[in-house]
């Protein structure tokens, strides 16, 4: 069994250092398909989802219209969606995928592969960030987003001051 008083400093360092942890949303710079870029900082403010995806991703691919029907859904309340896809996806796929979905959301090609590390060193797809107004990031999917929860979510963070 172990010592009581040095489980307790075990414990006290831990908190320590989660409390130094930063919840804030990596400074980044998303280059969009017409052209312009966005950067974190434009999405202090609005409760934003950042979704790294592929085209080559059945479980992206199939998400997809359910990221629509959420933009949607919020768009009008202050909410903004990216679509960051990663730095192997061909940019025509990109564009033709976008164009023939008519994505109503910004999406941006991550050429150089800078933002999916930024953002932790994004591998696998999808991986979603959701980020409050403050500009932190409040959760975290790997995988297809349970889209009730995920709405619940964005309902409670976006009636936040």
């Amino acid at each position: 069994m172990p010592n009581s008083r040095n489980l307790l400093a075990v414990i006290a360092v831990v908190l320590t250092l989660a409390g130094c942890l930063s919840s804030a949303a990596p400074q980044s710079s998303f280059t969009l398909l017409d052209g312009s870029s966005r950067t974190t900082a434009d999405l202090k403010g609005k409760v934003a989802l950042i979704n790294f995806w592929a085209t080559s991703c059945t479980t992206c691919v199939a998400e997809m219209p359910m990221l629509v029907a959420t933009y949607e859904k919020f768009r009008g309340r202050g909410y903004e969606t990216i679509a960051v896809a990663m730095s192997y996806d061909p940019p025509t796929y990109v564009v033709n995928f976008a164009q023939t979905r008519k994505l109503p959301f910004p999406v941006a090609i991550d050429n150089t592969g800078a933002v999916a590390r930024a953002w932790g060193d994004v591998k696998v797809t999808p991986t979603t960030f959701l980020v409050n107004k403050r500009g932190e990031v409040v959760k975290r999917f790997v995988g297809k987003p349970d889209f009730a929860e995920l709405h619940q979510l964005i309902d409670r963070l976006l009636s936040e001051s």
